[in-house]
């Protein structure tokens, strides 16, 4: 067994992973208390392969299993909720909570940053809600600051805070 056999490994996500990635993804939004099982963001939540079609999937495998995703979310694409001209957003990042410690979370990160950097953006954006207190603590990490002005608000009426990091 090599040093690096347990690492946590980060690419796009294959179709044969869109279910688990679909069914990680509402386990830790609905069974972490962010998003209400009866919500119509769950379906949006779980179907992985309708934003595959839309945007990049990256998925965190450790041992061959999935144990994290988000999406990425260019400009001007269905998924990019908040992007500005020059910004790249990402979204949904979920990482199972049996993985926490592995670095699965900063590592998808770090990737997101790098794809930003690859493609010229000058940032990158993020929305996060208040409650999600441990994914705050790792993007006040990577240096991603409050943009009051750009909060915004659910239809059900929850406040959610954008997040940016400059690149350049």
């Amino acid at each position: 067994m090599g040093a690096n056999d347990s690492a946590v490994v980060i690419r796009t996500a294959k179709p044969d992973e869109f279910d688990a990635i679909g069914e990680l993804t509402v386990e830790v939004y609905v069974g972490e208390g962010y998003v209400q099982a009866d919500s119509l963001y769950v379906a949006e939540l779980g179907d992985t392969p309708k934003r595959a079609a839309a945007a990049q999937i990256l998925v965190a495998t450790h041992e061959d299993r999935v144990v994290g995703s988000l999406t990425v979310a260019r400009p001007g694409t269905p998924y990019a909720e908040i992007a500005r001209p020059g910004e790249l957003e990402f979204r949904m990042l979920a990482v199972s909570k049996k993985a926490r410690g592995l670095g699965a979370g900063t590592a998808l990160i770090e990737a997101v940053l790098e794809i930003a950097a690859a493609e010229s953006f000058g940032a990158v954006a993020i929305t996060t809600m208040p409650a999600m207190v441990d994914a705050r603590r790792l993007y006040d990490r990577f240096g991603f600051v409050p943009v009051p002005e750009r909060d915004w608000l659910t239809t059900s009426g929850e406040q959610l805070r954008v997040l940016r990091r400059q690149l350049r």
